[in-house]
């Protein structure tokens, strides 16, 4: 008999997968970055609600089956559109940024659309992962049509930007920190990425190529001047002064693997030098190299949008374009990158392994840019045997070194394979002790990389055990505004384990959510209040929660505070009173009954339910005063 995976439990285990892979999109750098961040964020909460349908194995019906039908669509749509904004144009996304803007309104709307048409309460779903995703889904509704807020100063700078011949340097300074173009390597990528959009456009790029490439101009003509080398790395600026810049993939030709200086496209789409193809059809050969399908024709049309991007890389990189077409030799069509790379790497290992301490330095930050390029970097860089020898550099005495290898390994983990190589390496209690001793940024990245490898719930119990709990707090409590969310975000991850709440409370985490939660200027009350919210789920939670005083702060948010965070405080006050009588009282000292009514009335669904029960408590209270 053939056994075939039933259809609710593959579709919750598709739901899982594309929260996983959205998790571990890199940070997006550029005009975009909020939008990119916030749904990245509220996507992440979706997670407890499908992995624990997929754990009861709950058959779904119809009504249930088509809206995660719709969700899934949805999240493969919010999916293309992040990994779009991450690799795409930064330019280019600056000056169609109300464009881009509306995509991201469209995928809220669609993830909304789909949550409403999941029935929450006839699922099986722990009271717990009910109030979160009512939570998310309130987070979807009130973002759904709330346009984003504009940026006057970046209005102006692009308008005097894209009119003046030579704007102000103050203005393209702006420009270049906003768009994250500051350094030789930020203006490689923007070339690359800038020559793909080309490229997808079939050719015919439009208006907007003018006008990406003169404002791409003044931007790098700016970095230039303005000595980028003082903000790189120094394993950045070894690889500036002493190698030769890596040709992008797509100016090499296919045939050659020799940097193109007469790109022609043909008739299957592929571009080659003129000189190499025309050589590969002179022998009578009817296909493309790279595709072996069959041509239809054998005209040549010449690639110019290709040809000005190669012209405009060989100035930004200080390279001369070849005098003549190069002599085309044959060679297997096969990717000229797989193969760079592992000889690079292979070179990189070896100064890991036997370098002196500025050669590990220098070796373990070339690796950390490798690995964050691109998905073969990642694999290769792991089955060379790279992350064995990051391990051993997490100890290192130098903090530069220790930052390159534990950043290294969280670009590592983004691939799922690597993530049990780095956990069988050893890893979580040197990237721990990281996070407790390291530099800010080494402990920034090492908060980050235990957030990666706690998608695998096994590694949730490794991580708690190897005491990362409270050093994450300390983070919390004395990090940058990145260094506060990361450890935010690694924390609420690891509570999902019933385990690393206790250990969560222990470390004495609710003093410090408070202090967050009192903090309205902080930019932390979200984050205080989705943790607080799953530690009240946990006894030793409510209990100590209870005991910092939480009553006057709650209600305060319940009163005055946004549609979310009263939401939040409500479910939390709900939590608190359902155990202990003198925080209800408490609580109507504080004018909760007033505050609870109105929030009935006009809360979120989440929100009325919440105060409703409530409000039901305070009845039961006064009836039994009443009886005496």
């Amino acid at each position: 008999m053939v056994l075939t995976e039933d259809p609710n439990s593959e579709l919750m285990s598709g739901l899982v997968d594309s929260v996983k892979e959205i998790s571990m999109l890199p940070e997006c750098r550029n005009v975009c970055k909020k939008m990119h961040g916030n749904l990245v964020r509220r996507i992440k909460l979706l997670s407890p609600l499908f992995e624990e349908l997929k754990d009861n194995n709950e058959e779904l019906s119809e009504e249930e089956t088509k809206g995660f039908e719709l969700l899934r669509t949805a999240l493969d749509s919010a999916k293309e559109l992040l990994k779009l904004v991450f690799e795409g144009s930064k330019v280019y996304q600056t000056l169609q940024r109300d464009h881009i803007a509306d995509k991201f309104n469209q995928i809220t709307e669609k993830i909304e659309a789909a949550l409403s048409e999941i029935p929450y309460n006839k699922l099986n779903l722990s009271e717990e992962v009910q109030e979160q995703i009512e939570l998310v889904h309130a987070q979807f509704r009130r973002a759904k049509g709330s346009p984003e807020l504009q940026d006057p100063q970046l209005e102006v700078d692009l308008a005097i930007a894209q009119r003046e011949k030579e704007p102000d340097p103050a203005i393209l300074k702006r420009l270049s920190e906003k768009l994250h173009l500051r350094t030789i390597d930020d203006l490689k990528k923007e070339s690359l990425a800038f020559h793909e959009l080309a490229i997808a456009s079939g050719g015919d790029p439009g208006d907007w190529f003018k006008k990406m490439s003169s404002l791409f101009k003044k931007l790098k003509d700016h970095v230039q001047m303005a000595n980028p080398e003082a903000d790189c790395s120094e394993a950045e600026k070894v690889m500036m002064k002493h190698r030769s810049p890596v040709i992008p993939d797509d100016f090499r030709c296919p045939i050659s693997l020799e940097l193109m200086k007469d790109p022609v496209i043909i008739s299957t789409g592929q571009t080659y030098e003129r000189s190499c193809i025309q050589k590969w059809l002179d022998a009578g050969h009817k296909t493309c190299p790279k595709t072996q399908q069959t041509l239809l024709h054998t005209a040549l049309t010449p690639n110019y949008v290709l040809k000005s991007l190669i012209a405009l890389w060989c100035e930004s990189n200080s390279v001369e374009l070849p005098k003549q077409p190069g002599a085309c030799t044959s060679k297997n069509v096969r990717s000229s990158i797989s193969y760079c790379d592992r000889a690079a790497i292979a070179t990189l290992l070896d100064k890991l392994a036997n370098g002196n301490l500025e050669q590990q330095r220098s070796a373990a930050g070339e690796l950390r840019l490798l690995a964050k390029r691109n998905v073969d970097n990642r694999v290769c860089i792991a089955e060379a045997g790279a992350i064995p020898l990051l391990v051993e550099l997490l100890s290192s005495t130098d903090p530069r070194t220790q930052e390159h290898a534990v950043t290294a390994l969280l670009n590592l983990s983004i691939n799922d394979i690597n993530k049990g190589t780095i956990v069988n390496a050893g890893a979580i209690p040197d990237i721990v002790d990281v996070l407790k001793n390291g530099s800010m940024e080494a402990r920034e990245n090492a908060a980050a990389t235990l957030f990666s490898l706690s998608v695998v719930d096994e590694n949730k119990v490794a991580i708690g055990a190897a005491g990362a709990i409270p050093a994450l707090i300390k983070l919390l409590c004395d990090g940058t505004p990145r260094g506060k969310k990361d450890a935010a975000t690694a924390i609420f991850n690891l509570s999902i384990y019933q385990g690393n709440k206790a250990r969560a409370v222990k470390a004495g985490i609710v003093p410090p959510l408070m202090r967050l939660l009192k903090d309205a200027g902080g930019g932390m009350v979200d984050e205080a209040l989705a943790i607080l919210a799953i530690l009240a789920s946990h006894q030793e939670g409510k209990v100590a929660i209870g005991q910092a005083n939480p009553i006057p702060v709650l209600m305060e948010v319940i009163s005055t505070g946004y549609p979310r965070n009263r939401e939040n405080a409500a479910a939390i006050l709900w939590s608190l009173c359902t155990v202990d009588s003198q925080q209800l009282k408490l609580a109507r000292q504080f004018g909760a009954e007033e505050a609870l009514k109105e929030l009935s009335e006009s809360g979120t669904d989440r929100a009325k339910r919440k105060a409703g029960s409530i409000l039901e408590l305070l009845q039961g209270v006064d009836a039994i005063v009443t009886q005496s």
